[in-house]
C-alpha cells in the first residue's frame, strides 16, 4: 500500500507559546504514536511567515506574531523533531493555510504510484488541517483522505468539531 500520513504545524507556537491551547498540549502525545506507529511515509507541514507576519492580510486579522522563520515558535516540537529526525521526513513550509505544493507533490507522486489513502493529524483542526485536507481532496478525489479527530485540535473545541462535521460532509474520513 502507498500511503501517506501529513503531520499539520505541530509547532511550539501552536501547542504552548503565542497562539498554544490546553488542548493542542494534549494531542502531542497522540501525534507522536501515531507517526511512529504509521505504515506509510510521513510527511510535516510547517506553518512559516517571515518579520513581516503583522503587515499582512493575515496578520491583520490575526494580529498575533506566530511561527516567524527561524524562531523558537517555528520550530516543531521536540518531540516530533525527534520522530522527524528518525524517519527523515520531508518538510513542507506553508506561507498559507493550506499547501498547493503539499497537494501538488502528493498528485505527481499519485501520477506514477497510485496513492491508497492520505491521513492527516495535528494543528489546527478549524484552520489548516481543514484547508490542507479540502484541498488534498480536490487535487486527488479518488484518494482516500482521513483525519484522526483524537491527533487533532482546534481553536476551539466547538470549533474543532465543527470542522470535523464539515469535513465528512465533504467525504473526508473521520477517525
Amino acid at each position: 500500500m502507498n500511503r501517506y500520513l501529513i503531520v499539520v504545524d505541530m509547532q511550539n507556537d501552536f501547542i504552548d507559546g503565542s497562539l498554544g491551547t490546553k488542548e493542542a498540549q494534549e494531542i502531542v502525545e497522540n501525534v507522536v504514536k501515531e507517526a511512529k506507529e504509521f505504515q506509510g511515509t510521513v510527511i510535516f507541514t510547517q506553518d512559516t511567515h517571515e518579520k513581516d507576519y503583522l503587515n499582512t492580510q493575515e496578520g491583520q486579522r490575526l494580529p498575533v506574531s506566530h511561527c516567524i522563520k527561524g524562531t523558537a515558535g517555528w520550530e516543531l516540537c521536540p518531540a516530533l523533531e525527534e520522530v522527524r529526525d528518525s524517519l527523515n521526513s520531508l518538510v513542507i513550509e506553508k506561507p498559507t493555510f493550506g499547501s498547493v505544493h503539499l497537494a501538488e507533490y502528493l498528485s505527481g507522486i499519485h501520477m506514477t504510484r497510485p496513492i491508497d489513502e492520505i491521513r492527516l493529524v495535528g494543528l489546527c483542526t478549524d484552520i489548516c488541517v481543514i484547508s490542507n485536507a479540502l484541498l488534498l481532496k480536490a487535487f486527488l478525489p479518488e484518494v482516500k483522505i482521513s483525519v484522526r479527530k483524537d491527533c487533532c485540535a482546534g481553536v476551539s473545541p466547538e470549533s474543532h468539531e465543527a470542522a470535523l462535521v464539515s469535513m465528512a460532509c465533504c467525504q473526508i474520513e473521520i477517525l
